[in-house]
């Protein structure tokens, strides 16, 4: 190495020849890359993420330049501070013969990052079919429905994600449909909330019942509408779903569209017969909540929809017929509280 070589400024834990060596490799640049391995750059030299070069060939796809790394590092399974390695990169970004090239020199097949991620959840996640068909036809002793450290599979990571071509994939492998994460979502929940309305479509296919709860008591639909995808809502209720089912806090899908002042929704909503005066556990109706939160438009439309002005919330306060205010009794007197 020559006596000069010094700290890059944009990375204090790498000299100078170090940066190249992992520039190259980005650029699958070889012959630079011989160049300066050849005067005795650290081929495993690491940057304040704890990525090398071996990293940033993998995960860039530069074939040549991954063979070239093999033949001086053989810590293949060396990972960065986010738990990803050469392996994981390459699945990650979806280059498959870098993934061959890897598992061949041996790559541990098994290998999670930090949130526990394997090469399938990658694959999965960002949609990357070919290589899940190398990692369920080549390779062996790997189980498709192994979950990450959310309780993710690689189906339900790639319906969150709205992977409809890899959705079909797991299905037609076999994957198991009603698994839930550790939320308590199915593939069905985590489609509408995305707004992944073909996957949601395709899931709805294999059977899942459409009403399955969460741990907090919501279903698909209240997802969908919380989130204020049309689409997704108007297949659950063409699916049968309930458009009147409560959460464990008693919200039916008219309390999600009124906290969130969704006009659209409400509308959807009010056609398909979502009772307008179901309560809450505080013993609020959609209505006390639209008037609270100040959304007029949907206050209005409540309100034509004929929703009962007569109930109270648990502090007694009642909507005026004008929606523009909360009313209640306190004590002795009429208090008026501007909604």
């Amino acid at each position: 190495m020559e006596e000069e070589d010094q700290l890059a400024e944009e990375d204090l834990t790498l000299l100078l020849s170090e940066k190249a060596l992992h520039d190259a490799a980005k650029r699958n640049e070889v012959e630079k890359m011989q160049d300066l391995i050849r005067v005795g750059v650290n081929v495993r030299a690491k940057n304040r993420v704890e990525r090398k070069a071996l990293h940033w060939a993998a995960g860039a796809g530069n074939e040549q330049a991954v063979r070239l790394l093999l033949q001086r590092d053989r810590h293949l399974d060396e990972e960065d501070s986010f738990g990803m390695n050469a392996l994981l990169l390459a699945a990650w970004f979806g280059h498959l013969k870098v993934l061959q090239v890897l598992v061949a020199h041996g790559a541990e097949l098994t290998w999670e990052n930090k949130n526990g991620l394997t090469m399938l959840h990658c694959a999965a996640q960002r949609g990357h079919t070919k290589v899940l068909e190398f990692i369920m036809e080549d390779l062996e002793d790997l189980s498709l429905d192994r979950v990450d450290k959310a309780g993710k599979t690689a189906f339900l990571l790639a319906a969150e994600h709205g992977q409809l071509e890899v959705v079909e994939y797991l299905i037609g492998m076999g994957c198991t449909h009603d698994l839930k994460d550790k939320e308590g979502n199915t593939a069905l929940h985590l489609a509408a909330k995305h707004g992944g309305c073909e996957v949601l479509r395709r899931i709805l296919e294999t059977g899942l019942d459409v009403d399955q709860r969460n741990t907090d008591g919501r279903t698909a639909l209240h997802m969908a509408v919380d989130e204020d995808h049309s689409a997704c809502v108007e297949l659950l209720l063409r699916s049968g779903c309930n458009a009147n089912a409560q959460t464990n806090k008693g919200l039916n899908a008219l309390h999600f569209t009124a906290q969130r002042g969704f006009v659209n929704m409400t509308v959807l909503m009010l056609e398909a017969k979502t009772n307008t005066d179901v309560v809450d556990s505080q013993n609020r109706t959609p209505l006390h909540i639209a008037a609270s939160k100040h959304h007029s438009d949907v206050t209005r439309l409540l309100l034509d929809a004929g929703c009962d002005l007569d109930i109270p919330d648990k502090v007694r306060r009642r909507v005026c017929p004008y929606g523009c205010c909360y009313y209640g009794y306190y004590g002795d007197g009429l208090n008026l509280n501007t909604a």
